[in-house]
């Protein structure tokens, strides 16, 4: 019959050697053999019963409970054995629940934290908004306004905020540019046009092609004249004229990469 010493059980159960001395000296757990030198070692019945200890405990008995119930004469291992499975299958499922519901609960949060339609549109009214759809789907197509619309709405809240953070400070820069005398084709004011083209990225892939359209676009269309315009009078003229030199400088600025 195999017996093992205090460190042999300890380390096969991951049971301190403290907390077997402290089950012996207080009468939940004694080996059942000792030698002539002393020495105290556990035979199998000796595991079997810190099994169930270690269950009891798993179960938040106390360490009294747990006396009690071991040193009842009617004590039945199999019986416990069967109600232990019973009440760890009951915490099994539990913690299933609770698992589905800490999902739930995140994809709850990730959506409240993406953008929705409106706030994509944010200072728009819902004709507004649905007109100025309906005017990109005809002039870029219904897949590309759904698939800049997509790019926007993966970003969180705090991502799109900081995006259009960046977007109004370049053109407050170039507004304060402009209203220091900087030329369009200045290195400052090419600069900030390479940033605007930058930018743009986090919406749409921008071709030469768009990028001069663009900038035709806000001196065109009064309501994006009167968007720049509200930052500095004449800034949409300002801005197209930069725009299509930075492009005629194959989009790098001053000709430099």
């Amino acid at each position: 019959m195999k017996k093992y010493s205090v460190k042999q059980l300890s380390d096969l159960a991951k049971v301190s050697v403290r907390t077997l001395h402290y089950y012996d000296e207080i009468g939940l757990l004694k080996p059942s053999e000792k030698s002539a030198a002393g020495y105290r070692f556990y035979v199998r019945a000796d595991l079997f019963k810190l099994q169930q200890i270690m269950f009891f405990k798993e179960l938040e008995f106390s360490l009294e409970e747990i006396q009690r119930i071991l040193s009842d004469p009617n004590f039945d291992l199999k019986k416990a054995l069967k109600s232990h499975r019973e009440e760890i299958s009951k915490r099994s499922e539990q913690f299933k629940t609770l698992l589905s519901t800490i999902d739930k609960t995140i994809q709850t949060l990730n959506q409240k934290i993406m953008l929705s339609d409106q706030e994509m549109y944010e200072g728009f009214t819902p004709e507004q908004a649905k007109a100025y759809r309906k005017e990109a789907s005809q002039k870029w197509g219904k897949g590309e306004v759904k698939a800049t619309e997509n790019r926007i709405k993966k970003m969180s809240k705090e991502q799109w905020n900081e995006v259009k953070a960046q977007g109004e400070a370049i053109i407050k820069k170039l507004a304060e540019l402009m209203a220091a005398g900087e030329d369009p084709s200045s290195k400052p004011v090419q600069e900030c046009i390479a940033r605007w083209h930058k930018h743009l990225g986090n919406f749409y892939p921008v071709s030469e092609a768009r990028l001069r359209g663009l900038g035709e676009m806000y001196v065109a269309d009064e309501r994006f004249t009167a968007h720049y315009d509200k930052h500095h009078k004449g800034l949409a003229q300002f801005k197209n004229k930069a725009i299509q030199i930075y492009c005629d400088n194959g989009m790098k600025i001053n000709g430099e990469k």
